[in-house]
């Protein structure tokens, strides 16, 4: 996190409205591509919580590549992954209470028929679940691969297959959880 606060305050620093230089326009490219990602996904009534999103995105692929700089990746954690998870499902749920009030939300476990609603009671326990078991069994499961390349053949292998895995795989999964999070946040605001 010291790092990427590091990095942001020295990203905006000297930022201007008239004739920006070639850092703020790539900054201004990168953010704005993100923004119409999430914005074609959650819509109008989703924009408020695309800030969020573009955060954790950025986190996530930040975590992710570190391991290539020889440190952990914090996403290997089970105890991270489940914290951004638990974050990602409170605000799905606060999305779709948000949009339709709270007798909206609550009617919408009896859709389409009132027998589904055990299923769409444990479909909430299950998103968690899934985004986080996703996101650290992918993790974890490049960290070790690329530990018993490193021990077999620590010379040149690794260099190809770790941008394969650090890099590649590292924003690829940080892709798919917010991918994910957004889809399940337009489909509890629906």
């Amino acid at each position: 996190m010291a790092v990427l606060v590091i990095l942001s305050l020295i990203l905006v620093r000297n930022l201007k409205v008239e004739n920006p230089g070639r850092k703020q326009l790539l900054l201004e490219a990168g953010v704005e591509f993100l923004y119409n990602f999430f914005h074609g996904i959650l819509g109008e009534e989703g924009k408020r919580y695309i800030p969020y999103l573009m955060t954790v995105v950025v986190y996530i692929g930040f975590a992710n590549v570190c391991g290539i700089f020889g440190f952990t990746p914090p996403t290997k954690d089970l105890n991270v992954t489940a914290a951004m998870a638990v974050m990602s499902i409170v605000l799905i749920e606060y999305s779709g209470i948000h949009q339709k009030g709270i007798r909206g939300f609550a009617k919408s476990f009896i859709e389409p028929i009132p027998i589904m609603l055990p299923i769409n009671v444990m479909e909430v326990f299950i998103r968690p679940t899934a985004l986080c078991m996703r996101l650290f069994g992918n993790i974890l499961g490049g960290f070790v691969v690329m530990e018993l390349i490193e021990f077999v053949c620590p010379v040149l292998l690794p260099i190809p297959l770790s941008l394969y895995f650090d890099f590649f795989d590292g924003f690829i999964q940080a892709y798919v959880f917010v991918f994910l999070t957004s889809l399940f946040m337009k489909e509890t605001m629906e």
